[in-house]
């Protein structure tokens, strides 16, 4: 068991959390004369290293989830999800949300597609909330920093939301508050062609190129703004408004996210930092959330496709289901960290 929990550590540390570059990133620039352990030495370390180890997990995670997300093209996806029905439709959606675009904006057309080929809206709101809220690259950049039980439970509760939230919408008959060129589109069915490992893996690299170059700039504003928060910003300040004294914390953290827009992989870096000094963990969390699922872009792209009612609820359900899994994330926090 020993062995198997010291694997383990160093597959978490050195592979996944890539701790050997960050030691060799230190030692560089303390041989340039550049002391890591002063605020400009330390902000330079944090910004080196987290850019490149998000960048490297975020190539090899995409050319394996775009390999297996060719399997899955919009058609196929719409087929999968008109088998089921009740709330097995509504998990097979939020489970096939984890293998489809990273960020909420590249998910509102699939949205619109699937809604517009008739499927019924609150299985496509299922896909739509765990799309950007939850996927495959997040379990693993989630393990890498904050450990395995954090990424699971994160990705479990993220996929209960997803479900949930679908499931209130799709008993709520809102189908009317869908745009009309929507309802009344015409969806075409396109024959698929069967695609070979070559073609497979063409396209999975075609992915990590388009897709490292959108994120790239999240990624790259995220670290810098991570690097401030862990070199400059005092301790004592970020546990008083969001560490344990202040039971309003996660109300903020998910607030404050809003105005955001990011995927997951440029919240990561604010979410370390945030929590190295002293913030508590469901308050990260639900950053992360509300960044993701709730962006100020996202919604007003989502407001052409559905009325006001409707983008209302869809709004007041995901701010809930994120506020409550962020208190849950602190009541259960001793148990995961």
């Amino acid at each position: 068991m020993e062995v198997l929990k010291t694997g383990w550590n160093f597959f978490q540390n050195e592979i996944l959390g890539m701790q050997w570059l960050n030691r060799l990133i230190g030692n560089l620039l303390n041989a340039c004369g550049l002391d890591t352990n002063e605020k400009i030495g330390g902000s330079v370390q944090f910004f080196l290293y987290d850019t490149i180890k998000i960048m490297v997990l975020l190539g090899v995670l995409i050319l394996l989830i775009s390999y297996i997300q060719s399997y899955f093209p919009p058609e196929r996806t719409k087929k999968i999800l008109g088998r089921f029905h009740g709330i097995g439709a509504n998990i097979i959606a939020a489970l096939l949300g984890t293998v489809t675009p990273f960020c909420s904006c590249s998910s509102i057309p699939l949205f619109i597609g699937f809604t517009n080929a008739g499927l019924p809206l609150g299985v496509t709101f299922s896909f739509l909330i765990s799309s950007p809220m939850v996927d495959l690259g997040s379990l693993v950049l989630l393990m890498s920093i904050f450990g395995w039980k954090v990424a699971i439970t994160y990705v479990v509760l993220g996929l209960v939301i997803a479900v949930a939230g679908g499931t209130m919408i799709e008993k709520l008959h809102l189908e009317n508050y869908v745009e009309e060129f929507i309802r009344s589109g015409k969806s075409i069915d396109v024959e698929q062609e069967e695609l070979h490992f070559k073609d497979r893996m063409k396209y999975a690299w075609e992915q990590v190129l388009s897709t490292a170059k959108k994120v790239a700039p999240y990624v790259l504003i995220g670290v810098a703004i991570g690097a401030f928060i862990h070199n400059w910003i005092p301790e004592d300040f970020i546990v008083r408004v969001l560490g344990t004294g202040n039971p309003l914390g996660v109300i903020i953290a998910t607030i404050a996210g809003v105005p955001m827009y990011a995927d997951i992989f440029g919240t990561i870096p604010i979410a370390e930092a945030l929590l190295a000094k002293g913030a508590q963990l469901g308050v990260v969390l639900s950053f992360m959330m509300g960044v993701t699922t709730l962006s100020l872009p996202s919604m007003i792209m989502l407001r052409k496709a559905v009325k006001p009612k409707l983008l209302a609820i869809f709004i007041v359900i995901c701010t809930i289901g994120i506020i409550l899994v962020g208190y849950f994330f602190n009541a259960i926090q001793f148990l995961l960290v």
